[in-house]
């Protein structure tokens, strides 16, 4: 393994995971916590990454966004079957500019665009028909114009401090390597299995 830009290392297995068609090799599980300790985990997608970080989307009313608001701290995980790799990154969250999430935002499949409008993500719905009349609104109001973004979504970027590359082997002899940021310089350790 590279032991001297984890961006690079990254870029490396993401790319092998594309390469071998893995269904959806942008999923990643996001976990977050609030101020009361707890934490909560999902899949999203991810959207972009950087030298300034990952980015994904998603509604700032989620519970999600409020864990974001409260501690700015999540981290990644990745996880390739086929490949027998995994990559863990921590790190502060921060949202990405407006501009940055109009631009994704613009590029969304139309259905999912009006989606998030219709959805007040991880609120109780009194019914599962009632998101589908609020998704029938929505149209109706956006009916022969483009869908404008929601205030309440947009993009978000993990800012990694740190990030640990898995390969699984045999015996439980896996290959472990972790890069820590320190006064915007990676060090890196071997790390026993």
């Amino acid at each position: 393994m590279s032991e001297s830009d984890p961006l690079q290392l990254f870029t490396e297995w993401y790319q092998k995971a594309k390469a071998l068609a893995i269904d959806k090799p942008h999923a990643m599980s996001l976990s977050t916590v609030d101020n009361n300790q707890r934490s909560s985990s999902r899949v999203v997608l991810l959207s972009s990454y950087d030298h300034r970080g990952f980015v994904f989307h998603s509604n700032y009313n989620s519970r999600k966004g409020k864990d974001i608001a409260q501690t700015s701290w999540g981290a990644l995980l990745f996880w390739w079957d086929d490949l027998n790799y995994q990559i863990r990154i921590e790190g502060q969250i921060n949202k990405t500019t407006a501009e940055e999430s109009d631009d994704y935002f613009k590029h969304r499949p139309r259905g999912s665009q009006i989606g998030a409008w219709a959805s007040d993500q991880s609120e109780p719905l009194n019914y599962r028909d009632e998101l589908g009349g609020k998704f029938e609104e929505w149209q109706k109001k956006f009916a022969d114009q483009a869908v404008a973004r929601p205030p309440h979504w947009g993009g978000y970027r993990l800012v990694p401090q740190f990030m640990e590359f898995w390969i699984g082997r045999e015996d439980r002899l896996h290959d472990r390597i972790a890069y820590t940021k320190e006064k915007n310089k990676w060090s890196t350790a071997h790390l026993s299995p």
